[in-house]
């Protein structure tokens, strides 16, 4: 381990948390962390929220200070980006010039955000909410804004809306689909969320398409929608998920499909390369071996833990429990396992009151439970999935049976 160099390029929650955790298993190689932004590495979820805000700073934003670097000897370096891979030399090419060789290259790279082909998707107020410079842009336009429009009914869509409707911005949400959070929770949690943020005064339009975007001098103006309907807009947040960065591990012959094709210990084909977070398609052991890419810091971090234990010679398949989060004003959504293709869900709690748990299951095999302010609910959720133990739908309706008792019984 002395003389072995680990070079990780990118520096959010997979690439830092790397570095960290080799550090704290007494990896005693050289470490380089490569960053494209400018910044120390920092947190991504409090970007739609608290810093959004105002409520928290940079200081409270970034993963660690700077001194933590140069205490741990991780070689940080901000703004580089990575050219090429010469997986023959086992070493970098950096965009700015020159090389850095390695012993082991963990891919952390990441996503981007998915920009759609619409006319006048290039104007000046089209913003994106993904990093800290988009985020800080976002701040200083929703100081001036009016009339914003949201392309996309997601977790960020929803969060930032929240956010807007508290500094009374009049709020309009296009999604495409007939629901908000489709994609990842069942219906009577978007149910909820939607009633919620209507309660707000967040205004929606489902099944709706942004067919393009119109302005005036280079200013957006309106969004308009493909049955003609005309949105004034004097700002335009898109927010229609994200791409995969794994240009750089096609061009140097790894397979790719969807994010970066991992094994179960979250090895490319390479074996002196690995791929974790948001770029990386690895086997889920909770969705039955199939491949995903998960979008979530949960599984980026865990990810990043697993490679670390492998390259200090204590390697083990990759099994961690994904889970979720969403705070979107004072309602906080927690998931734990993956719910969706679920065929029967039962309430828990009750609705009315804001405080309840929707359990879904696939021929009554328990697949996940969403949280809605029930933390005590998630907390347990995440013990009894991760441990594979199971809660009957019967239970799960019992408002008297006692969840703990679930998460005691034997495998």
């Amino acid at each position: 381990m002395p003389g072995e160099r680990v070079v990780i390029v990118g520096a959010s929650h997979a690439g830092f948390q790397v570095a960290a955790s080799l550090r704290q298993h007494g990896f005693d190689g050289t470490i380089t962390l490569l960053g494209d932004e400018p910044v120390l590495p920092y947190q991504r979820p409090p970007l739609s929220k608290d810093y959004l805000d105002g409520k928290i700073g940079l200081d409270l934003l970034l993963m660690r200070p700077e001194a933590f670097y140069r205490d741990h000897r991780i070689d940080f370096r901000p703004g580089i980006r990575v050219a090429a891979i010469d997986r023959a030399a086992r070493r970098v090419q950096l965009a700015t010039g020159g090389h850095l060789a390695y012993d082991h290259l963990v891919l952390a790279t990441g996503a981007r955000n998915r920009v759609p082909p619409l006319p006048g998707i290039e104007l000046d107020g089209i913003c994106y909410l993904r990093t800290l410079a988009e985020t800080e842009a976002l701040q200083l336009r929703l100081t001036v804004a009016r009339n914003i429009v949201v392309i996309g009914a997601g977790f960020i869509g929803l969060e930032f809306a929240a956010v807007a409707r508290a500094h009374g911005k009049h709020v309009r949400i296009v999604e495409l689909v007939d629901r908000v959070m489709a994609r990842v929770v069942s219906v009577p949690t978007s149910q909820f969320f939607a009633a919620a943020h209507r309660a707000a005064g967040v205004e929606f339009t489902f099944g709706a398409a942004a067919q393009r975007i119109a302005g005036h001098a280079g200013r957006v103006d309106h969004v308009e929608l493909a049955d003609g309907e005309r949105l004034a807009a004097d700002l335009v947040l898109v927010s229609v998920g994200v791409v995969p960065n794994s240009e750089l591990a096609s061009a140097a012959g790894l397979d790719v499909a969807n994010g970066i094709v991992v094994d179960a210990e979250l090895r490319t084909a390479d074996p002196a390369i690995s791929a974790i977070g948001d770029c990386a398609s690895f086997p889920c052991v909770h969705a039955e071996g199939r491949p995903m890419r998960l979008e979530a810091v949960q599984n980026a971090t865990d990810h990043a833990r697993c490679v670390a234990d492998r390259l200090v010679g204590k390697p083990h398949p990759y099994n961690a429990l994904p889970w979720f989060w969403s705070e979107q004003g004072p309602r906080r959504l927690q998931i734990a396992g993956l719910t969706a293709g679920h065929d029967q869900y039962v309430l828990r709690g009750d609705m009315e009151s804001g405080q309840f748990s929707v359990f879904c299951y696939k021929d009554g095999r328990l697949l996940g439970v969403e949280s809605i302010n029930r933390p005590a609910d998630h907390a347990i959720a995440r013990r009894i999935l991760s441990a594979g133990r199971e809660v009957t739908p019967d239970e799960a309706a019992d408002a008297g049976f006692d969840l703990r008792t679930a998460a005691a019984r034997p495998a």
